[in-house]
């Protein structure tokens, strides 16, 4: 006699998922080790900055290969996959610090780790989609939240108690990380499954039916309509939402991947005596509280979106942050300084919580998992330029760092504000896509797009 499979709590299904983003989340407090790597190591910034850039490259090259597979590997081994590799990726890491070999340092952390959080981290996004369709705004936000405080427990709990008890051995405290934070991913990763199919959460189902039974015959054909993905790719509408989404991580990630050192040479320059180890104290308290905002902006700008739209939203995001750019130009005052970074944090957090579910509602939830895994390589080459960007400025002109690097940003996110506004343009709409719409078999989604 055949069982019926038994249904897991989606809540606990929701709390690994979080908890699977907040380990892997750990590399925003890259910011915490690059002055002691700098230090101790006698390597240049650019050098390090390479680790930290390869890092999140191959994350999203790795998110978009994992995002495309998911439906044929499953969401618990593709996670598990990227656990075993995050914590290989320390041991490396941990390996190449006790042998003092960078190229090495490139692979572990930089490759292997990298590549073991882009399987883990698209994951835990498109599972939690299928539990709450009736919440996506809402659990995107929170799970894509745990990425965000991923920093905030490295740079305020492990990282410190850690460098404590090991004498700051950094070989034995990326050794210790990647024991830890693997074991527990690699628990989180085994609890993910997918819902059964057709799975409806309760309460749900009449509300299902009732819009179901309102839809025009455009909206019921997007149902069944699924066109090859590169139809999808190859379309101005995706790659111009891919671009808008590149512009807003490169202005977060350049900030994230000097956030400590920067923020020590704002308080250098009214306070030159402070010792290093005060200075490294603010710089890491700046990492985690920067890391809460990165954090509680993905469930704050989430729901946002879920009032006035996903690109009105981007929209206020790249607006506001041409006005706090300019005003960091020329802010000396450490404390207005670290304010004005954690709201450009929210809203580089909030972009991730936005785009999953803009992707949903512009191709359909059916086309989710591939699409969205695709545009996270706007991640990788974000994760490129903006670390190398700001790298080379402190570099070349360290004493004007802090002014060129943000007056970049505001160019950057001028051509983001502007950008966004072609998204809902019909011109970019795969033509296959208005054919179909035009001839009955699929639904106007650029419209849809539009409204939205």
């Amino acid at each position: 006699m055949h069982r019926p499979e038994r249904v897991p709590n989606r809540w606990l299904v929701a709390i690994a998922c979080t908890v699977l983003q907040l380990c892997l989340g750990t590399v925003y407090a890259w910011s915490y080790f690059q002055p002691l790597l700098v230090e101790q190591f006698r390597w240049s910034n650019t050098d390090t900055s390479w680790a930290f850039s390869l890092n999140i490259c191959c994350l999203g090259l790795s998110a978009a290969w994992g995002g495309v597979n998911l439906a044929r590997i499953g969401p618990r081994k593709l996670a598990v996959a990227g656990g075993i590799l995050f914590a290989a990726g320390y041991a490396l890491a941990a390996l190449a610090l006790a042998v003092k070999s960078l190229p090495l340092f490139y692979l572990g952390y930089g490759a292997v780790s990298g590549i073991g959080i882009g399987l883990g981290y698209v994951t835990p996004m498109t599972t939690v989609i299928k539990w709450f369709p009736d919440r996506r705004g809402q659990l995107t936000g929170i799970v894509a939240m745990g990425f965000g405080l991923g920093a905030f427990v490295l740079s305020v709990l492990l990282a410190p108690v850690l460098m404590r008890l090991l004498a700051g051995n950094l070989t034995l405290v990326f050794a210790a990380l990647g024991a830890i934070l693997g074991s527990v991913a690699i628990a989180s990763a085994a609890m993910l499954k997918n819902p059964p199919e057709g799975y409806l959460p309760q309460g749900f189902v009449a509300a299902a039916q009732k819009e179901s039974q309102s839809e025009g015959p455009y909206a019921r054909a997007e149902q069944e309509a699924d066109l090859p993905l590169r139809d999808y790719l190859l379309a101005g509408q995706y790659a111009i939402m891919w671009f808008v989404f590149f512009l807003n991580i490169t202005a977060g990630i350049s900030i994230i991947s000097f956030l400590s050192p920067l923020y020590q040479d704002i308080w250098r320059l009214d306070h030159p005596t402070l010792d290093r180890t005060v200075l490294a104290g603010y710089g890491a308290t700046l990492i985690a509280v920067s890391s809460l905002f990165n954090g509680l902006g993905r469930i704050a700008w989430g729901a946002v979106s879920e009032r006035i739209g996903r690109l009105n939203t981007f929209r206020v995001l790249f607006a506001t942050q041409l006005v706090v750019f300019g005003l960091l130009m020329t802010e000396q005052n450490p404390w207005i300084f670290a304010a004005l970074v954690c709201y450009v944090l929210s809203c580089f957090g909030g972009g991730f919580a936005i785009m999953p579910s803009m992707v949903s509602d512009v191709y359909g939830s059916k086309r989710m998992s591939r699409l969205y895994g695709v545009i996270l390589t706007a991640w990788s080459a974000a994760g490129v330029v903006g670390p190398l960007m700001v790298a080379h400025i402190k570099d070349s002109y360290p004493d004007r760092a802090v002014i060129y690097a943000f007056l970049l940003n505001i160019l950057v996110l001028g051509i983001a504000f502007t950008f966004s506004f072609l998204v809902n343009d019909e011109r970019f709409v795969p033509r296959r896509i208005l054919f179909q719409v035009f001839a009955g078999t699929a639904p106007d989604k650029g419209k849809d797009a539009a409204r939205d």
